[in-house]
């Protein structure tokens, strides 16, 4: 069923790829003198684009600037013509067994041709091999295709190697940005919080040494709350439950310690490297704790799910909306997920819903 399947979008993609091929040699006929011009080559890129589409291809257009896309549309168009003519002849062939199968069913003659075991087991050889050789006609249309828009549109391997390297010296400049700015904070609720409140106990301690015995529900109650900040504060370094326990259960204390309603879905079939299971906790918890403070919502709900190659985090909320994707806390989740190659969108008009999405690549 998925042979068939498969065979029969290769089928399509061909038929397309010939009607499109005539009109790109039309377009790249009336183009070629003005082939210079910016709108020509907007339009070639386009063209291109949606070429790229059909053929199921992941090459990235954005950057070039070369015009190198026209010279494509000129090559693939004998091609694609070339796609055409075996189509043309696949419908030939299919159409002439089907007249010999339907007259000779009805023991009607073909071109003065009866039916015999020898005619028919003769026909039927010559119409498997023709089939053969349509079938491997189209494979190898389709093939040629996508080398040919690999080897005139994909970058220069020099070129993609210097790419590469920016991306890596910006995700690592990223990375050490967000690592300055959790120490930051974290320092930051230490000094302002934990120690406030370390040495609120220390002297209600004092005094109750001096004979406030009435002081010691207050310094019970503030060595509770010392401990529990503490241990946000830990958890905000790295949860030691996710090593133990697992992405789902620690995820499930996110929403337990959060002062909004969470909604939390994990389904994911087997579990996650160490460090995308750690960014994928990040996100969630960092995403979370901003709709508590600053969207005023009712309802979190918190997704996180295997699609293909990819763990798929999504945040959303309820709330008024209009989060900034530059700030503080924002910036630091898109610099994490970059370093694990993975992308980051937050949609958040104004009025809500805000939601965030992180995807991390597993393989």
């Amino acid at each position: 069923m998925r042979l068939a399947a498969r065979g029969l979008r290769l089928l399509g993609s061909v038929v397309v790829g010939t009607v499109t091929a005539l009109l790109d040699l039309v377009f790249v006929l009336v183009a070629l003198p003005f082939a210079s011009r910016p709108g020509v080559r907007a339009a070639a890129r386009r063209l291109a684009a949606l070429e790229i589409r059909r053929l199921g291809l992941d090459l990235d257009l954005a950057g070039r600037a070369d015009g190198g896309e026209l010279h494509y549309l000129a090559a693939r168009a004998p091609v694609g013509v070339l796609g055409g003519v075996i189509v043309a002849l696949l419908g030939c062939g299919t159409g002439v067994a089907a007249v010999l199968t339907w007259s000779w069913s009805k023991g009607l003659p073909v071109d003065g041709m009866l039916p015999s075991l020898p005619l028919v087991a003769y026909f039927g050889l010559a119409g498997l091999v023709l089939l053969f050789l349509d079938l491997s006609g189209l494979v190898g249309v389709d093939a040629l295709e996508r080398r040919l828009a690999v080897r005139m549109l994909a970058p220069d391997p020099t070129e993609a190697l210097r790419r590469r390297i920016i991306e890596l010296t910006e995700s690592r400049a990223g990375v050490l940005a967000a690592v300055d700015s959790e120490r930051r904070r974290i320092e930051r609720d230490l000094h302002d919080g934990l120690q406030q409140r370390l040495v609120a106990l220390s002297m209600l301690a004092g005094r109750a040494r001096r004979g406030r015995t009435e002081l010691l529900e207050q310094v019970h109650e503030q060595a509770q709350q010392a401990l529990t900040e503490l241990r946000e504060v830990a958890w905000r370094v790295y949860p030691s439950g996710l090593d133990s326990l697992g992405l789902a259960d620690a995820l499930a204390g996110v929403a337990e310690r959060a002062g909004v309603p969470v909604e939390v879905s994990c389904e994911l079939t087997a579990r996650p490297p160490a460090a995308v299971e750690t960014v994928a906790y990040f996100v969630a918890s960092e995403a979370v704790t901003n709709a508590d403070k600053h969207s005023g919502a009712t309802l979190v709900t918190l997704e996180v799910r295997a699609e293909g190659t990819m763990v798929v985090v999504r945040v959303r909320d309820d709330g008024v909306g209009g989060a900034d994707a530059t700030g503080g806390g924002l910036s630091g989740l898109a610099r994490r997920v970059a370093a694990l190659d993975g992308r980051c969108t937050v949609t958040s008009p104004p009025g809500g819903p805000t939601t965030i999405v992180a995807e991390l690549p597993c393989g």
